[in-house]
């Protein structure tokens, strides 16, 4: 006859894993772990195999909200993936280049004191265009919102 398996020693699913990682998050956000530690248990953490494992690097924690933030519950403009932080990027570039060239214009037109050419669109609105489609086809939303 074999003996039921301890609770400890029950297998994890990587959902139990994420759990686990999301817990070790809040406890660092808030203070109760450094980063080295975080980093050291967070690594455990997705090595664990049993419950036992996942216990050892949460049981000196306090119990985390009941509810905490999933990565795929965020609902911002631009998401925190690669993607997210690279439209970021192209956006704050784009705009300082048509921020620039709208000021150089004005500069130059009240100078002369006749209103120019609006050049400065044809530096403005292709990096806009870029964005828009990169954005259409899903570049920096959140996966939810595509």
């Amino acid at each position: 006859m074999t003996e039921p398996v301890r609770p400890e020693d029950m297998r994890v699913s990587d959902a139990d894993r994420a759990r686990a990682a999301r817990h070790l998050q809040w406890a660092q956000g808030e203070g109760l772990l450094d980063l080295d530690e975080y980093d050291t248990r967070s690594r455990e953490v997705f090595r664990a195999r049993t419950r036992g494992d996942l216990e050892r690097q949460v049981r000196d924690l306090p119990a985390a909200p009941a509810r905490l933030p999933d990565a795929t519950a965020r609902r911002r403009v631009f998401s925190d993936t690669a993607g997210g932080t690279a439209l970021r990027v192209l956006t704050i570039i784009f705009s300082t280049i048509a921020v620039v060239n709208l000021v150089a214009w004005g500069i130059v037109s009240i100078t002369t004191g006749e209103l120019l050419y609006p050049w400065f669109l044809w530096t403005g609105l292709p990096p806009l265009a870029a964005l828009g489609v990169l954005y259409a086809f899903g570049i920096g939303r959140p996966s939810s919102d595509r």
